[in-house]
């Protein structure tokens, strides 16, 4: 029943968030920019979008490799398509149907565990990215934070509801020190102790790697990877053509602060922040903001929905192979 309502709430989120963004569209301009649009860059942004999976694929073998589980890299780069795949509907699913899939109900709270490292390494980057956007485009990334994301969102949130927030995790810090007071007498706290002592072991791999500088580097390679993908983007739309690298910097920040807003795949949220940042810092109209932000989400989303379609078919036909 809960997972019903997080879909029907997250899904009604999503297609408000599309109305809006797309209610005052001049669907003419919208669909001119479409036919205008230099579909050759389309095919470096596959490319570099896959080179990003691959990137990730490798580097959550490795984490799992140091949490003690040798997982084949095809095995591995199946079950994280098929997690992202899950994503696109449900955001964050995906994180524990890929573990599920990589290592199976044995050592699933070793593999959740380099999943969240996984996820606290990203959103290290993109705080990283967001500095960096600050630091380089300050006079338009600064004000567009202040103003469009940062004061509506502080307004909405009242002094009582940060209260509740820091209730919960007292809460949950009580919690688990019971969990782990009581363990040895209770064995619901047992049960519960052992698993997120699993989740602990995975979540401290990074320090068992033999090479922590080559996760570094696939790390780095990774965003400089979205970096790219954003480029060849705006070099696709004929009007936001002349715009650069350091442009793309700033857009792939915007992209990351739309993804904490928990819609299926970020439908809605990406594509309203990239078309208000468009139309307001850049001089550009709605609808060319709109295009940008549709080719960057719909290609790339078609990409993860087709590879994990794939991958799903192919784990499951590994598995029945392996059962025959």
């Amino acid at each position: 029943m809960n997972k019903t309502v997080k879909y029907i709430l997250s899904f009604a989120l999503a297609a408000l968030l599309v109305w809006i963004a797309f209610r005052s569209v001049d669907w003419k301009a919208f669909l001119e920019g479409l036919r205008l649009t230099r579909w050759g860059y389309v095919v470096p942004f596959l490319v570099a979008s896959v080179v990003a999976l691959v990137l990730r694929t490798t580097r959550w073998r490795d984490l799992l490799k140091s949490a003690g589980h040798e997982v084949p890299w095809i095995r591995v780069w199946d079950s994280h398509n098929v997690g992202n795949l899950a994503n696109v509907a449900l955001p964050g699913s995906g994180e524990f149907i890929r573990c599920g899939y990589v290592v199976g109900k044995s050592g699933y709270g070793d593999a959740f565990g380099t999943a969240m490292l996984e996820r606290a390494w990203d959103v290290a980057a993109v705080i990283v990215m967001i500095i960096l956007a600050l630091v380089l485009d300050r006079g338009k990334f600064g004000p567009f934070f202040v103003e469009q994301v940062w004061t509506p969102l502080s307004g909405r949130l009242s002094f009582s509801l940060w209260w509740l927030v820091a209730l919960l995790l007292v809460m949950l810090v009580l919690f688990f020190w019971a969990v782990f007071r009581f363990r040895e007498r209770n064995g619901i706290c047992r049960k519960v102790a052992d698993a997120v002592s699993s989740v602990g072991r995975g979540f401290v791999s990074f320090g068992k790697l033999p090479h922590k500088g080559l996760f570094l580097l696939y790390t780095v390679l990774i965003w400089m990877m979205y970096l790219l993908m954003c480029f060849c983007i705006l070099k696709a739309v004929p009007e936001l053509s002349g715009l650069g690298m350091e442009d793309a910097l700033f857009f792939t920040a915007v992209g990351n602060i739309a993804s904490v807003i928990p819609v299926p795949g970020g439908i809605g949220a990406y594509h309203y922040l990239v078309a208000l940042s468009v139309s307001t810092l850049y001089g550009g109209s709605w609808e060319t903001g709109l295009l940008f932000a549709t080719l960057q989400h719909e290609m790339h989303a078609i990409l993860i929905i087709v590879l994990g379609v794939i991958s799903y078919v192919a784990l499951n036909l590994r598995s029945r192979n392996q059962r025959a």
